[in-house]
Formats: structure tokens, sequence, C-alpha cells
């Protein structure tokens, strides 16, 4: 069997970098860490209102249970007028991801 040698020269412009598939993906996971979303958040991230978003995600039952701080989760409910929605951005993100079947399909 012939083999043949060659050395390749590839230009890397000076704006960019190469990095393995590892860890871009892990850049990625870490974006959202220590991250938290208000309201106004969340409507930009989803591309639907506050009203939508309370109705569909927020407090349905079964989502609730997951979600609220109060009972192990990452959201906080505001209790009274003038306190804010606060969302940890990795886990809500994570959380849209894998219940978005059960988001758009429920009640439909």
């Amino acid at each position: 069997m012939q083999q043949l040698n060659v050395n390749l020269s590839i230009p890397i412009p000076a704006d960019s970098v190469l990095i393995s598939k590892v860890e871009l993906e892990e850049l990625k996971r870490n974006e959202l860490t220590g991250v938290y979303w208000n309201m106004k958040d969340l409507e930009k991230r989803i591309s639907k209102k506050s009203e939508w978003i309370k109705e569909n995600i927020l407090f349905p039952t079964r989502f609730r249970k997951i979600l609220d701080a109060e009972h192990g989760g990452f959201v906080y409910y505001p209790k009274s007028q003038g306190q804010t929605w606060s969302f940890q951005a990795s886990k809500m993100s994570e959380f849209l991801d894998k219940h978005f079947a059960s988001i758009f399909t429920s009640f439909s």
C-alpha cells in the first residue's frame, strides 16, 4: 500500500477560534448558569405573553408542582402585588425543552 504524507496549513481568521464539540456543548450549558430571568426575559425567550405563560405553563397543577420554589422547583411565584417572578434560567430552559410537547398540546 502506498502512503502520501501531506503537510497542510489552513488559515484561521483572527476573530475565530477552534474548539472541540465537547467544549462547545459545555459552553452552551454554562451560558445560563447563575442567570435569573424575570417575566419579561421569559416572554422574550419563548415569544409568548405573560398571560399565555401563566395559563399554559406556570399555573397548571402538573407543572406548578415541578416549578414552584416552595416545592423545590426553580420558579419564584410572587406572593403579593409588587413582587416579581424569578426564574432560574438554566433549569427553566431545560424544563421548556423537556416539556415542549406537553406544553403545546395541553387542553388544545
